[in-house]
């Protein structure tokens, strides 16, 4: 079981809809709703860290988000060995790779 620690911002005009939203998805409960900033913390609980990224996705798709990653994150009892980072996490740059870090970070 994973369980990650989302930040959302979503538009503040559409944060309920947002919120809403969130509560819908499997494995998603919004714990925390800042209505001046728009800014909203959810968990999310996922089988593993793809179903987590999956589900990263998920909530990065919803109409009126403007931005949500993931701020913490907690592994339990996965017994598979991972020898390299998930294809979906990893970026070419100059030849190398890296981890994919969202382009409002490198600004």
């Amino acid at each position: 079981m994973n369980l990650s620690g989302i930040l959302v911002v979503a538009q503040s005009e559409s944060q309920a809809q947002v919120v809403a939203a969130l509560n819908a998805l499997e494995g998603v409960e919004v714990h925390q709703v800042d209505e001046t900033t728009g800014r909203i913390v959810a968990v999310q609980e996922a089988e593993d860290i793809h179903a987590e990224i999956e589900g990263v996705k998920r909530i990065k798709a919803i109409p009126h988000v403007i931005m949500a990653e993931m701020v913490y994150h907690y592994l339990a009892e996965d017994e598979r060995i991972y020898e390299a980072m998930p294809p979906e996490l990893v970026e070419q740059q100059d030849g190398f790779e890296t981890c994919a870090v969202p382009a409002y970070l490198n600004s």
